[in-house]
């Protein structure tokens, strides 16, 4: 049986660079290249700030002054109980359920350092439209990703291709910060992030999870 979201989600909200086996391989060649020396062998972490919060049916500002917005589709992870230094194989266990996210940001240059004014504007984290029980999820790998915008899919990809599973990323990451009940780690958004704008209406959906709607409003 679903639940009531905002009873369960209301802690801090991770993302996820680079999480996708697509996103991470077109990028890999660029990581050789300065600043970098290498593709990052850890979590690339992000936070969404609470005012980035938003829901199901939501409008989404497309902000003043910028060209483009980018909708972020990913599987969003509900932890249940408060998650330190856990094992890989106990990792599970702290996860309360699933939701949908969609993750909006502003087109970046940088994966290793996700600049805030392209993560952080206001309403560019929808979550929703419920969430749905751990146990009722056989296999969060194994989930179908659909982005469509105005009635057309133009992404489609599985969790099953992520670089990282979910248990490999609540243990990494509780290694050295605790993770608490309401928290939400968004799992990483595919490649082939389109551009959105005003009047568009921008669905995600996750096979077992439903679909998340948000129309994009001028400012």
């Amino acid at each position: 049986m679903s639940r009531a979201l905002n009873d369960h989600a209301g802690g801090t909200l991770f993302g996820v660079a680079l999480n996708y086996q697509g996103l991470l391989q077109s990028h890999l060649q660029s990581f050789t290249q300065p600043p970098y020396q290498k593709p990052p062998v850890k979590p690339v972490l992000f936070i969404k700030t609470p005012n980035t919060r938003n829901s199901h049916e939501a409008p989404v500002v497309f902000p003043q002054g910028v060209e483009r917005l980018q909708p972020g589709p990913a599987l969003g992870v509900v932890i249940g109980k408060r998650a330190s230094r856990v094992r890989l194989e106990d990792a599970l266990e702290h996860v309360a359920g699933y939701t949908i996210v969609n993750e909006f940001s502003l087109p970046e240059d940088s994966y290793y350092r996700p600049a805030v004014k392209a993560k952080c504007r206001d309403g560019f984290c929808a979550l929703g439209p419920e969430l749905v029980p751990a146990a009722e999820v056989a296999d969060p790998h194994a989930l179908s990703l659909e982005l469509w915008v105005n009635g057309e899919r133009v992404q489609h990809n599985s969790t099953a291709n992520l670089v990282r599973s979910i248990p490999q990323l609540i243990a990494e990451i509780s290694e050295f910060m605790t993770l608490h009940t309401g928290d939400v780690l968004i799992t990483g958004t595919p490649e082939g992030r389109v551009d959105v704008r005003p009047g568009d209406r921008v669905e995600v959906q996750i096979s077992g999870l439903g679909r998340l709607a948000n129309t994009i409003v001028a400012e």
